[in-house]
């Protein structure tokens, strides 16, 4: 099974952009997408590729956030949120049960400018990781989508000068250590211990075409999933986004 995850920054500029003619030459069961930031009926008309289910997630807010999965594989079931309103109003978590295991499709807040939003995002983090935590009790846990943190220096090309930035302080870096704690996987890590691997980049000074990134998109998986883990990729020369996608391949029955 092939998951790709891609925050599109806008679905209606990203079908603009070649998204619908991209989907099918990736040949992905699942494709999950962050920051649609379109109500359903402004994508219900977008020219969808054959053969996949959708569901959409959006923000009460029009023109913000949201969340879209188109899956080739039938969910047994698919609800929106953590189930806590105060977390529930920006079409932020899609999840969806399978066979072989649940998944959460997350556009996590960003801290924003001064981390003026840092106390929620906090508590979001940690209403996020409990939801998984839930999930994962019932079947193994494959989340994926913008995170909106860099983990580790690693993670981004200029850690000492973003250390007290939104998406690098060392508050959000201590919450996805609690993620990696509970025992969920990087699965990127698994494959790529190097540098120089991001999946971000400003509009500004050209920094994709220097590489100048940060990765803050993943995918994740519970430890039971391990075994079946077969690769974790990052696409930067797919273009259409300040973001390109990332994904996962697993050897399901």
């Amino acid at each position: 099974m092939k998951l790709i995850s891609w925050n599109v920054n806008g679905m209606r500029a990203a079908v603009g952009k070649g998204l619908m003619e991209w989907i099918p030459t990736v040949e992905s069961d699942i494709l999950c997408f962050q920051e649609t930031k379109a109500q359903p009926d402004q994508l219900d008309d977008l020219p969808w590729p054959e053969g996949y289910h959708r569901y959409v997630y959006s923000a009460v807010k029009k023109g913000y956030s949201g969340t879209a999965v188109l899956t080739r594989i039938k969910p047994l079931r698919v609800w929106n949120g953590l189930g806590l309103e105060e977390h529930d109003q920006e079409g932020r978590v899609q999840n969806l049960e399978f066979d072989a295991f649940t998944l959460v499709n997350v556009y996590t807040p960003n801290a924003q400018n001064a981390l003026a939003r840092l106390d929620y995002r906090l508590e979001w983090d940690a209403a996020f990781l409990k939801h998984l935590c839930a999930l994962r009790e019932q079947k193994p846990v494959l989340f994926c989508g913008d995170l909106n943190v860099a983990h580790q220096e690693i993670d981004l090309a200029r850690p000492k000068e973003n250390v007290k930035n939104p998406g690098f302080s060392p508050e959000e870096r201590a919450s996805f250590d609690r993620l990696i704690d509970a025992g969920f996987i990087d699965t990127f890590r698994v494959f790529e211990q190097g540098g120089g691997h991001y999946s971000w980049w400003s509009y500004r000074a050209g920094a994709r075409a220097r590489n100048v990134g940060w990765r803050i998109d993943y995918c994740g998986i519970s430890a039971s999933l391990a075994s079946k883990l077969r690769s974790a990729f990052i696409l930067p020369e797919v273009m259409g986004s300040d973001h390109c996608p990332v994904g996962v391949t697993l050897a399901l029955e």
